[in-house]
């Protein structure tokens, strides 16, 4: 699309907002097969709770005098927490909260910073809740395996106390298998985890019912004033057991999140007609077990079922716990990658796994770091019991900024009347922090360590952002404006060589630092000259139609953008495609050259961020991958050139 220079300018300043996107529907046929694949993938997490939320309640530390009431009061805060934090809140409030389709903590804060001046303490609060809770939820993508896993070997414990000490080894091979695969990609793997996880979900709820049946009153707990009189009775024990509850919502998030692979109905279609049904039935058969079998709470999961039936639970508990850990790490390494685009995370290797879904990524950097760290946890803390207070803090975290995300969207882009916002977001927070402050009494338990994971992590995103945002300074400071330039040189122009150069800028409005090295160095200039700059807007996808803004500066110069989605991976072959069909200017690759900045970034006592924070942010430039690769430029035909660059 070919544009006036005044146009030019102008579409540069336009929010993304202000330009269509690429939407990815779903087909209404297809709502069957979607919702099984979201059970597969969207419910592995929460749906493999059962395992060990109830255990770790009646936990003997948190010092509970067993009792019937005890059990019906527990009971009771499990079935409101489904009610109120997953199907109130995430379910039918904050799925609402799409950016084009797409969920997630960073789809939200891109949401909500439309609502806020580029470069207000408004969007930079907004950006730090935003890069917070992402960092915390790399926390959940630690914990989870680990916890998931262990907990589902725990029940070979139950066969026979001589396989106890196998449960750790087993669990380590099981997850190292686990990693090892991810670079096959999950295409293969992703159509077998619907059917198993809908087998699990029929399972568990079958168990349920198996023990309901000898205590149906156990369905009394439905009544909040168990939980009331609970909470009244145990006063700050039963403040800590609502920690240990909290665990039946962990996975929550997930809903939200990968909201964009399936769409909001096939989702809310899974939870309420098969995921909750199965997941309060298997709760309140635990229950009804312990009116009867008190004994039974060292393992409740796997005593539901006579004993030759433990063993094949304990296979599809593995199985189900590996989904549930497969559906996390592809989290990772699609909210790496958005952060990559958005400007949080440096460049890293990005290999696509599948041809046809644009969501199935492999990062080799992100798999092999967490890999290390959920074995370093699983050895660190050896019994899932001991992951719990880790657990809870991490997911709570993530959702309380969901929250205040949420509220943003609601009352700025929604336009919400301020006391609707206010009565809905207070009765969600009021349950988010309860939930919060009980998982904060067992921070010496376990719980430092998402939070230790997430202040690092936070402290690498903002520094990178800050300081990219410090280097666009110091181009725009000392930079050469492209317009002036070029129509100065174009009066004595340089001797033309043939050929294209196509130089990579930061700036539309600035000429790149690898565009004076060569006039200075060769003192030529190609037969056609193309400035491209690759923005990411805060939208998820852009349509290929709209990608491509171009201006013609004449003699043969071009200011060209290309806009992307932060769903979306740049390919230069693909941007030189979509340039020859808006523009007609055809390239031939043997004869075009890509000339890119290979900054050397030195740190300084200039204002702006602290020396060592500086110094830090050198090493993450310095040892981030390399520009050519990450938009795939053919490296027989790159030239880079260096600079040297203080901040």
């Amino acid at each position: 699309m070919s544009v006036s220079n005044q146009e030019f300018s102008q579409s540069s300043l336009l929010r993304p907002v202000e330009i269509s996107r690429q939407e990815h529907g779903h087909p209404k046929g297809a709502s069957f097969s979607l919702m099984l694949a979201a059970i597969g993938v969207v419910f592995g997490d929460i749906g493999t709770s059962p395992l060990y939320a109830l255990k770790e309640c009646f936990s003997p530390e948190h010092g509970i005098p067993f009792s019937n009431e005890a059990v019906y009061g527990v009971i009771s805060m499990v079935f409101w927490a489904f009610a109120i934090v997953v199907s109130l809140k995430y379910v039918m409030f904050v799925m609402r909260a799409n950016n084009h389709g797409e969920g997630g903590i960073l789809a939200l804060m891109a949401l909500a910073l439309r609502t806020a001046p580029t470069g207000s303490k408004r969007s930079l609060l907004i950006i730090m809740a935003g890069v917070f809770g992402a960092c915390m939820f790399y926390g959940d993508a630690i914990i989870t395996p680990a916890i998931s896993v262990l907990s589902a070997v725990e029940g070979m414990e139950v066969i026979s106390h001589d396989l106890t000490r196998y449960i750790i080894p087993v669990t380590i091979v099981i997850l190292m298998g686990l990693f090892v695969i991810q670079k096959t990609g999950t295409a293969v793997v992703g159509n077998l985890f619907g059917p198993v996880m809908l087998i699990w979900f029929v399972v568990i709820g079958l168990m349920g019912v198996y023990q309901v049946i000898e205590n149906p009153q156990i369905f009394a707990a439905i009544n909040p004033l168990y939980a009331i009189q609970f909470m009244e009775e145990h006063a700050l024990q039963g403040f800590i057991v609502l920690g240990a509850v909290f665990l039946v919502l962990t996975g929550a998030e997930a809903l939200y999140a990968d909201m964009g692979h399936f769409g909001a109905k096939p989702i809310r279609l899974g939870w309420f007609f098969i995921v909750m049904p199965c997941l309060i039935l298997n709760y309140f058969g635990q229950g009804a077990m312990f009116l009867s079998h008190p004994e039974n709470i060292t393992n409740p999961f796997f005593l539901m079922v006579p004993e030759p039936l433990v063993f094949p639970l304990v296979i599809l508990a593995t199985l189900a716990t590996v989904i549930a850990s497969q559906a996390v790490i592809s989290g990772a390494f699609s909210m790496t990658s958005q952060a990559i685009l958005l400007g949080f995370v440096p460049r890293m290797k990005i290999r696509h796994t599948s041809d046809r879904e644009i969501g199935q990524i492999y990062m080799p950097l992100v798999n092999w770091t967490l890999l290390v760290l959920v074995i370093a946890v699983v050895l660190a803390f050896k019994k899932s019991e001991n992951l719990a207070a880790a657990y809870g803090i991490a997911v709570t975290t993530t959702m309380i900024v969901t929250t205040f995300l949420a509220a943003i969207v609601m009352r700025v882009v929604w336009r919400w009347n301020t006391l609707l916002v206010t009565l809905v977001i207070s009765a969600f927070l009021i349950v988010d922090l309860a939930f919060l402050s009980a998982n904060l009494l067992k921070i010496m338990e376990g719980g430092w360590f998402p939070l230790l994971l997430g202040a690092a992590c936070f402290l690498l995103l903002m520094t990178w952002y800050q300081g990219r945002k410090l280097l666009r300074q110091r181009a725009m400071e000392e930079g050469i404006e492209l317009k002036g330039f070029i129509d100065v040189l174009m009066k004595n122009p340089p001797h033309r060589v043939e050929g294209t150069a196509i130089f990579l800028t930061a700036h539309v409005d600035y000429l790149p630092v690898s565009f004076l090295h060569n006039l200075k160095h060769n003192h030529v200039l190609h037969g056609r000259v193309f400035f491209l700059k690759v923005s990411i807007w805060d939208v998820p996808y852009v349509k290929d139609e709209e990608r491509i803004t171009l201006r013609d500066l004449g003699n043969n110069i071009f200011v060209v953008r290309a806009v992307y989605g932060f769903n979306e991976t740049p390919d230069m072959g693909r941007i030189i495609e979509l340039i020859e069909k808006s523009s007609g200017l055809k390239f031939n690759l043997m004869d075009t050259s890509f000339f890119l900045s290979r900054d050397t970034i030195v740190a300084t006592d200039a204002p702006g961020m602290a020396l060592w924070r500086e110094r830090l942010f050198c090493w993450m430039y310095q040892n981030a991958g390399r520009q050519s690769d990450f938009f795939k430029i053919p490296a027989n035909r790159l030239v880079e050139l260096g600079a040297k660059v203080e901040i």
